[in-house]
């Protein structure tokens, strides 16, 4: 798997001198996410996102995170269309929001709000949701979203915490996956890491305790369930290519 590109362009603090006059029709279009194969997920994610996508972990052997598989080769999302509309399931929150992200300060200590300027309902024509009203105060739909961003940020340390134990005790392994697409090519993605199971069952029965009790122990099988997902995605590739032959298995394996 690809390193995570990145779908902001230039994200740039939101101030009522810079930005009082800007609205943003933001819309259900999803063509800024057409080049990811994948994006960071959140724990209080993973049921929902794991109905219809493999969830994994992404990173090196120090900072690792979850990520759901959108497509299954580089710089191809498979849940958006040509015209950016979403065809997949559920819609992960990173996804959902864009153009929003908070920047941390250097200490790790203070948020600022940001938007993406790049995005392309962004306007001063007043098309859709002004970011603050004459006064220069944020309208109600910056502070909707102020709320939806800071929450989201909560969910991520929570979800580092989550990942944290997973390294602790050595949890997780390298991976790949293996199929075949349309027209008879074969491809991989690498450069992920899965749950060990072997390493999960052999815990000590109090650290087994202590993950039950804070969901950590059910993220951790939802996950493995989900790699399940990789198979029939493959096979909705080869459909939606009117000749293409049926996609064959996948495979996740352990990198030797």
């Amino acid at each position: 798997m690809t390193k995570q590109l990145m779908i902001y362009e230039r994200a740039v603090p939101i101030s009522s001198e810079r930005h009082r006059d800007w609205s943003l029709e933001a819309g259900r279009n999803y063509a800024f996410a057409k080049e990811v194969n994948s994006v960071p997920l959140l724990a209080a994610e993973f049921i929902a996102a794991a109905t219809d996508y493999a969830i994994v972990f992404a990173g090196d052997d120090k900072n690792i995170f979850p990520s759901v598989i959108l497509g299954m080769r580089a710089n191809e999302n498979n849940a958006v269309d040509a015209e950016g509309n979403w065809t997949g399931g559920y819609v992960p929150a990173f996804l959902r929001r864009y153009p929003f992200v908070f920047a941390r300060s250097d200490d790790g200590k203070t948020f600022t709000l940001c938007i993406d300027e790049e995005h392309e309902g962004f306007n001063k024509d007043g098309k859709g949701e002004r970011l603050f009203d004459a006064e220069g105060k944020r309208t109600r739909y910056l502070e909707s979203m102020l709320t939806f961003t800071r929450e989201y940020q909560g969910l991520f340390d929570r979800t580092q915490l989550f990942c944290k134990r997973l390294m602790e005790h050595d949890l997780l392994k390298p991976a790949q996956a293996q199929f075949s697409l349309p027209g008879g090519q074969s491809a991989q993605l690498g450069g992920f890491f899965t749950l060990d199971r072997d390493k999960l069952k052999a815990l000590p029965a109090e650290v087994l305790a202590e993950m039950a009790k804070t969901d950590e122990l059910e993220l951790c099988y939802v996950h493995l369930q989900s790699l399940n997902n990789l198979t029939p995605m493959a096979r909705r590739i080869a459909a939606s290519q009117a000749a293409a032959p049926e996609a064959d298995e996948a495979a996740v394996s352990e990198d030797a």
